[in-house]
């Protein structure tokens, strides 16, 4: 098993900086895959970006050139660096970890961009 724990969320003006991390606990195995997500008010989970061990990243068009996904495998500790937010990014954002088939997700933290 594989617990998430998020912290960083909060309010923040527009254009405002935030950065989120999430540890995670447990059996780890060394070849793994993280993941930011999120969900506004009546929209479905999305992905805002993802990063393996390897260090592939990839990002959502929306969020391109704003966040930074980054990890410290020493830690078990994966960051979203979230830069120039907008409104729109306002939602309950989740990390993901996902080993072995498995995936796991943190309890959600909120982050509201206030215009």
């Amino acid at each position: 098993q594989v617990r998430l724990v998020e912290s960083g969320g909060g309010l923040v003006q527009a254009g405002g900086s935030l950065r989120l991390s999430c540890a995670a606990s447990g059996v780890i195995f060394s070849i793994n895959g993280k993941g930011w997500y999120r969900q506004a008010p009546g929209k479905q989970r999305e992905l805002v970006a993802s990063i393996t061990t390897g260090g592939i990243i990839s990002y959502a068009n929306s969020v391109k050139g704003r966040f930074t996904i980054s990890r410290d495998n020493a830690k078990n500790t994966v960051y979203l660096d979230m830069n120039s937010l907008k409104p729109e990014d306002t939602a309950v954002y989740y990390c993901n970890h996902v080993q072995e088939g498995s995936a796991y997700w943190g309890q959600g933290t909120q982050v509201t961009v206030s215009s």
